[in-house]
């Protein structure tokens, strides 16, 4: 009896170790990285929303919510490696031009509805690009691979944000 409640104390005491231990490290990931980053990201929107850029550049873009081709434009406008990092904490761009395509071409009718997907693609593909380093060092990443991997995304986002228009707008066929 008393080897069998030493087997099980020793059973729990390695469990509780290795859960206290997991508590730690996830304690310690998270002052390292992501408290860092969240403080970051809020003085980034509290620059976006005070200077009023983000709406701006929004504002600027409107005219080419209405077809294919400027949504296209607009998903590489979007998913330029200077701008989606600053777009992408406030998901500024996607708020405003999704609310400007629902209220204003959707609900009244003035864009079909099968042009919903493709729009939906078009406004984000800065989607994430705030993140990468974020998620790179959470993967503790080495320096030269956060070097090479953040513009790595940036660049691919630009280049796949207009295909996925594309491919939307080719799966929206037939849609009312």
């Amino acid at each position: 009896m008393r080897k069998f409640l030493e087997t099980i104390g020793r059973g729990a005491g390695r469990v509780v170790g290795v859960l206290y231990q997991a508590g730690r490290d996830s304690v310690d990931q998270a002052i390292k990285n992501i408290i860092p980053f969240m403080a970051f990201i809020a003085f980034i929107i509290g620059i976006i929303n005070g200077t009023g850029v983000g709406p701006a550049i929004a504002n600027a873009l409107r005219p080419l919510a209405g077809n294919v081709i400027g949504m296209i434009v607009l998903s590489l406008i979007v998913g330029l490696p200077v701008l989606s990092p600053l777009l992408g904490p406030g998901a500024v761009i996607a708020q405003i031009i999704g609310t400007l395509l629902g209220t204003t071409f959707f609900a009244t009718r003035t864009l079909p509805a099968s042009m919903a997907l493709p729009a939906l693609f078009a406004i984000n593909p800065q989607v994430g690009c705030d993140f990468i380093p974020v998620g790179l060092a959470l993967g503790e990443a080495e320096p030269y691979t956060v070097e090479v991997g953040v513009p790595a995304v940036l660049f691919s986002r630009m280049v796949t944000g207009p295909l996925a228009v594309i491919l939307a707008w080719l799966a929206s066929f037939g849609l009312s």
